[in-house]
């Protein structure tokens, strides 16, 4: 194990001990990044010692991408141990291929995901079961640990709190940011229960204490599936972090409107329709004619466009439409500042929320829904002062929508941008993580006074 860029905590009996176990965590640029970053800096903010499991930072440096600007953000208590992670799926440099490998690629992969999954029933993430084991088990014998969460996916993230709390009767919680067994743009059960997969999420969740989901429709689907746990179901929305909130802004009369997106660009996004429904709005209105659109975010996980962006991308400069790459977290409020309204789109499916909901709330901006009206943010964001939902994912509702943004962009003062912040403080992290935080804490020492006394 290492930890070398790591502070680590002084002993102190008072402090209860987290072990957060995130595949996922800074410097990673991956969407799931944040709710894993923040969560381990509440619980640290709250007074915990915290120990973060992870995987070395390299893996991030020759796959996804990093984000250094968010790992400068990390809580400087927490203790983070990066262990060994090896899985064909991340190393992209040919040059460290072996000759199976490269003549063989398809054969290869086959090969080791079959090896992988012996240890753990997940493609590409299984073997790291073993060393998360041994990892815990170390940490543990250390320093006590007194609560283990894990955030997933991948699933295998769950193996330390499933360990020790058979061989030590820790409580764990499951952090689930998307679901293992519910496709949540299908709506379709996609792991059989009779499989080794399914059978490990059943004895998963029939250990934990508690198991997190980020909206309504997802936590009510795994209690339908498992109604003998629905007790210890909950809700944790993703929630928007006070120190990356946009600061106050005056609104200024601009020469025009520039609508903005930022997000991750994936193959989900329905590009030709945001485009069919802003062409139509420019068409339709003078205000939307004179805006501009700015994208910003990553280009898939991998930094590689897909279809719908290659495609639509033909359309953009006759549309005044501008890609301008990836922000960094250290340039996000001021990169916000420069928009008068933000442009919400993803994929399809009723358990989608996403994750991009809550910090655009918290700028007071007017924003414009282009996804499918059935998601759960729908109902997030129906009371918020200044959201336009499209009705249906036609190019004439589409743009109605946008031409409703555009309106009311052009006429927000500051008094109603102040008011749609005010709103959106529902949304803040805090509001999601403090009482959970509070609660677990109440758990741990109610344990500890049982094993005590």
């Amino acid at each position: 194990m290492s930890n070398g860029e790591s502070t680590s905590n002084p002993n102190n009996d008072s402090q209860p001990h987290l072990l957060y176990v995130a595949w996922g965590y800074p410097p990673s640029r991956g969407s799931g990044v944040y709710r894993a970053w923040a969560t381990a800096n509440a619980f640290a903010e709250a007074g915990w010692r915290v120990t973060v499991l992870t995987v070395p930072r390299e893996i991030f440096e020759m796959s996804t991408g990093v984000d250094l600007s968010l790992e400068a953000k990390i809580h400087p208590s927490i203790r983070i141990i990066r262990v060994p992670f090896r899985s064909g799926a991340f190393v992209n440099d040919l040059r460290d291929w072996s000759r199976f490998r490269a003549v063989a690629p398809e054969l290869w992969n086959g090969f080791h995901a079959r090896r992988g999954q012996k240890a753990f029933p997940e493609r590409n993430y299984g073997g790291w079961r073993p060393v998360l084991e041994d990892a815990a088990r170390k940490i543990h014998a250390e320093t006590p640990v007194n609560l283990t969460i894990g955030t997933a996916n991948p699933n295998v993230d769950f193996i330390p709190g499933h360990v020790l709390h058979r061989e030590h009767g820790v409580p764990y919680v499951m952090d689930h940011r998307d679901a293992w067994s519910l496709d949540i743009y299908s709506g379709r059960r996609i792991v059989d229960k009779r499989s080794k997969a399914g059978k490990w999420e059943h004895a998963l969740v029939g250990g934990a204490t508690e198991v997190w989901f980020v909206n309504q429709p997802i936590r009510d689907w795994h209690a339908e599936q498992y109604p003998e746990y629905a007790d210890r179901f909950l809700v944790v929305e993703n929630g928007y972090d006070h120190s990356l909130a946009l600061p106050r802004v005056t609104v200024e009369a601009r020469p025009s409107l520039v609508f903005g997106y930022i997000g991750t660009i994936s193959a989900a996004i329905p590009m030709t329709e945001l485009v069919d429904g802003w062409a139509l709005a420019r068409e339709r209105s003078p205000l939307v004619r004179d805006a501009r659109m700015d994208l910003y975010g990553y280009l898939n996980h991998l930094g590689v466009p897909g279809e719908n962006m290659v495609s639509a991308m033909a359309r953009f400069a006759e549309n005044e439409i501008r890609y301008l790459g990836p922000v960094g977290r250290a340039d996000i409020a001021a990169t916000y500042a420069t928009f008068d309204a933000l442009v919400l789109t993803f994929g399809a499916g009723r358990y989608i929320t996403g994750g991009k909901v809550y910090e655009y709330a918290s700028t007071g901006l007017p924003i414009v829904s282009v996804h499918d009206p059935i998601n759960e943010t729908t109902k997030t964001l129906a009371q918020y002062p200044g959201w336009h939902g499209t009705a249906a994912m036609t190019p004439t509702a589409i743009a109605d929508a946008f031409v409703a943004t555009a309106e009311e962009a052009a006429s927000q003062t500051e008094d109603d941008r102040e008011a749609a912040r005010t709103f959106a403080t529902r949304f803040s992290r805090a509001a999601q993580l403090s009482p959970r935080i509070s609660e677990l804490r109440g758990y741990v020492t109610a344990q500890d006074e049982v094993v005590g006394a």
